[in-house]
């Protein structure tokens, strides 16, 4: 049953997706804002170039906040080895990567495309979601 399920139906749009160019404290702002841990970064054409994370990001509030520095672009500070998943992949491909990384956000592509991205807590939304509809489907049976 759940490899049925696909990344692609549980995964949010790449609306989020930051640009390498963009002033890195920006995107901690957008971070926060939207209640993300992380976001992809794209190119002009769409193509996955990295990952910023809140990882990434605490050291550069730190030295803005602390030591008062400036902090850059989003490029000086994302990650650049990125582990991605496939949009036409299982749940449980993504649910494998989560359980044995500690990412709490995968970027999901098509190609080097990136079309958006899935965090732990979109399958745990997905997950109870169909646990309540087996549920009422057995209790209507």
């Amino acid at each position: 049953m759940l490899h049925s399920l696909l990344v692609k139906d549980y995964m949010i749009g790449d609306h989020l997706a930051l640009h390498p160019e963009d002033e890195v404290l920006h995107a901690i702002h957008t971070l926060i804002e939207h209640g993300l841990s992380g976001a992809p970064v794209a190119d002009d054409n769409g193509h996955l170039i990295g990952f910023l994370s809140e990882k990434d990001c605490l050291k550069v509030a730190l030295n803005a906040s602390y030591f008062e520095q400036q902090a850059g672009l989003i490029a000086d500070y994302m990650s650049k080895n990125v582990v991605s998943v496939k949009g036409d992949s299982s749940l449980i491909d993504a649910i494998e990567i989560f359980l044995g990384q500690s990412y709490r956000c995968l970027p999901v592509v098509e190609g080097q495309r990136l079309i958006g991205q899935i965090s732990r807590r979109d399958i745990l939304k997905g997950l109870e979601k169909l646990r309540a509809s087996h549920k009422t489907t057995r209790v209507r049976g």
